[in-house]
């Protein structure tokens, strides 16, 4: 299956993502997807993609003009946002932030902010965005989906963080219309990817302390850290912000499994380069290919215990609870347990998703005190039963496929219900269909 997987031990930013997945596509493709991004309807950007070199790694660095202009540490906070508050001064920028481009430097910045070009940026919010993408993009609109989606993301981080409504928050103008050019040019080329599985590693995200326009206040971004909640994370001593909330909230959207990397024919590779240079390349890689073959691949969780007071009724009862609560499988291994006691060791496989449930239904249906637990990646054949008609009448077929095999086997229960009825052995069955 078509598998797209993003590498990412520094991070993520929205830039980044745009660049290592442009660099995915053909030369002349990616000129075409500039100039559609170009002309997509985003007020004041534009956008050029530059050759860029870390640690020895050549890849792509994305930038956004927003009125010729790129975002730098003059031009907005930080956290560029605020909000109402009901105090003596209009407002206040606070911590979270909607978008911070490609771990760029600390910034600070006033309430407006002249360029010396005759114009001021101005602020807007959730309603001034939905205007964008709803008036101005000439997008698919699968893509204003997306687009719709990832900023629906950040704007309940935001008001989270606040502990504002979402009515409430306001972006920078400049931040704003960077953040939405890199959360639209992610939407379109994963679009135009349209990979069946998206995977990607644990997220480093940094680790210190960055300066706002009140203080200093942790990383990951109160915000970032919203978003990534349940995302596996970590960080490996690097002093700097490393995963924006732009990109959290991208990777939470199109993300379909966080971990290490599948079994896969990797047919190309792109990376995607931040501004800042750290002992390791700041890139985000994205690769694209085939895993499974033709075949699948998922997660299993496998639940293992102990056991050695019980019946074999018991085990058995305990055998019919769990598969009414889940279990893919459920096995049996005979040991010797401690005080020379011989004993059971029972495996439950099953969906991730339901290892909570079965650890319930085990603990509740047995005697033992511990359960083991593992995940593990699996690979499994394609399957479909279809009915096949014979002289016994209808008989379904189970038939797996993938990885080079393909072969089918008659169901048992209809295999036995024809023997019966035609009074000879299911072997023989088998021979006449």
């Amino acid at each position: 299956m078509k598998t797209l997987y993003f590498d990412l031990g520094m991070g993520a930013a929205g830039d980044m993502l745009t660049a290592a997945l442009l660099e995915l596509f053909e030369k002349d493709e990616q000129e075409k997807i500039l100039e559609e991004l170009n002309s997509c309807g985003i007020p004041k950007v534009c956008f050029r993609k530059d050759p860029s070199v870390k640690c020895g790694i050549s890849g792509t660095h994305m930038t956004v003009l927003v009125d010729g202009e790129e975002e730098t540490e003059h031009m907005h906070d930080h956290h560029h946002h605020d909000h109402e508050h009901p105090h003596e001064h209009d407002h206040h920028h606070d911590e979270p932030h909607a978008h911070e481009h490609s771990h760029d430097e600390e910034h600070h910045h006033e309430h407006e902010h002249s360029h010396g070009d005759g114009h001021t940026h101005s602020h807007t919010g959730m309603a001034g965005i939905n205007h964008i993408i709803n008036d101005h993009m000439t997008l698919p609109e699968a893509v204003k989906d997306d687009i719709r989606a990832v900023y629906g993301l950040i704007a309940e981080a935001e008001s989270h963080a606040h502990g504002v409504p979402v009515t409430d928050i306001h972006f920078h103008e400049v931040g704003t219309y960077d953040a939405v050019a890199d959360v639209a040019a992610v939407c379109l080329l994963m679009h135009r990817l349209s990979p069946d599985c998206v995977i990607a590693s644990p997220v480093n995200t940094g680790t210190g302390q960055v300066r706002c326009a009140h203080g200093l206040m942790p990383v990951p971004a109160p915000a970032t850290a919203f978003i990534l909640q349940g995302i596996p994370m970590y960080n490996n001593g690097i002093q700097s912000e490393l995963c924006t909330p732009t990109g959290a909230a991208l990777l939470r959207h199109f993300v379909t499994k966080f971990g290490p990397m599948p079994v896969m024919k990797v047919e190309k590779t792109g990376y995607g380069m931040g501004k800042k240079d750290f002992e390791a390349a700041n890139c985000v890689r994205a690769m694209l290919g085939v895993s499974g073959e033709s075949g699948d691949m998922d997660e299993i969780a496998e639940l293992v215990c102990n056991i050695d007071d019980m019946t074999a009724e018991e085990i058995g009862f305990a055998y019919d609870r769990l598969f009414a609560a889940g279990a893919v499988d459920i096995f049996a291994v005979p040991a010797l347990m401690k005080k020379n006691r011989p004993g059971t060791v029972l495996h439950v496989l099953c969906p991730p998703e339901k290892k909570q449930e079965l650890v319930n239904v085990i603990f509740a249906n047995t005697t033992t005190i511990g359960i083991r637990e593992s995940v593990q990646p699996r690979y499994i054949l394609k399957r479909e039963t279809v009915a096949r008609e014979t002289a016994y009448g209808e008989i379904h077929v189970k038939k797996v496929y993938g990885y080079g095999v393909e072969r089918e086997k008659y169901e048992y229960d209809d295999l036995a219900q024809a023997a019966l009825k035609a009074g000879i052995g299911i072997g023989e069955v088998k021979k006449k269909i």
